[in-house]
């Protein structure tokens, strides 16, 4: 294979709880972590790629591990005005979940092909015991393929919007960076820049990066008003559902944590133009005025134009 291990199409859904929210000795734990990964000295910080190379490997082994033996101590680590958030991988738990949701999705044949019977009932009856011992546990992720549902943007305003176009970026011979570049920049014909340029160096293109942060407060703020919009003036649904479940999730952590919505892997599927010029927390945001304004025209023009477009992101995963 000419090319590494890509971030898998899917958005996510985090919480990074300051150092106060832990308690000993796992607050130690994480101040140390933290630590390591700041300074002069700095550790490279872990990576979303990195957790999916590492779920990868297990996945492809025989029989495939489908659910970690120990829970990940890794976590992102995020910096604001000396205040230091962490949001934990809680892989082994997130592994559980998905592991559900897949016995959901997949057709009896194909889930046994994909997951044999005896490892998906070994990780049943741990995740019982787990369960039992942990009747608190959450993740601080939510993932979500080839999506980012509307109830998520309920949860940001304009002005907590990041977007960092891709660029070029010097990269070494011999690397397996390079080696991808390379060989994708033979596929496509590519030339200039992409290929080397005048410099006769390799360049590689980095993502787009696309995300929404915000403080707790603020989060609970918006989706509690859209809570109470959506019960007034739509029928029991999904929707509905779907709110009041996030709000629940928010309100297992810190007050002053922060959350955070990142495109992830769907930058590769959306082109850079349609990143730049995605409005979905505005569409969202109108269509809620909408309805608390009776404006049930309007708020169906704006649920639609948000719906279509991510629908067609969601098409891909039938591609071929």
């Amino acid at each position: 294979m000419r090319t590494s291990v890509r971030p898998p199409y899917a958005a996510y859904l985090r919480v990074y709880e300051p150092l106060a929210a832990f308690r000993e000795p796992e607050r130690s734990y994480w101040q140390g972590y933290a630590a390591a990964r700041r300074g002069p000295a700095a550790v490279a910080g872990a990576t979303a790629l990195e957790e999916e190379r590492r779920r990868l490997a297990g996945l492809i082994a025989v029989p495939p591990v489908a659910v970690p033996e120990q829970e990940s101590r890794e976590a992102f680590v995020h910096e604001v005005d000396g205040v230091v958030y962490l949001c934990p991988w809680r892989t082994r738990l997130r592994s559980w979940m998905a592991l559900e949701e897949l016995q959901e999705l997949l057709p009896a044949p194909l889930l046994d092909a994909a997951m044999p019977a005896g490892v998906r009932e070994r990780a049943e009856a741990d995740w019982d015991r787990w369960r039992a011992q942990n009747p608190d546990g959450r993740p601080w992720i939510l993932t979500e393929t080839w999506n980012v549902p509307v109830r998520w943007f309920l949860l940001f305003g304009a002005e907590d919007r990041e977007f960092e176009p891709g660029r070029w970026e010097a990269g070494e011979a011999g690397t397996e960076a390079a080696a991808s570049e390379e060989g994708a920049a033979g596929e496509g014909g590519g030339s200039g820049e992409g290929a080397g340029g005048d410099s006769g160096g390799v360049k590689r293109r980095t993502a787009p990066v696309m995300r929404y942060r915000t403080p707790m407060a603020q989060a609970r703020r918006r989706v509690a008003r859209g809570f109470r919009v959506l019960r007034d003036t739509l029928d029991e649904g999904p929707m509905v559902a779907g709110v009041e479940e996030v709000g629940r999730w928010l309100e297992e952590f810190h007050p002053r944590s922060l959350v955070e919505l990142d495109y992830g892997g769907l930058v590769d599927v959306i082109p850079e133009e349609g990143l730049a010029g995605d409005r979905s927390v505005e569409e969202v945001a109108e269509g809620i005025a909408a309805l608390r304004e009776g404006d049930g025209a309007r708020a169906g023009r704006s649920y639609r134009a948000l719906t279509e477009r991510w629908r067609r992101v969601q098409e891909l995963q039938y591609a071929n």
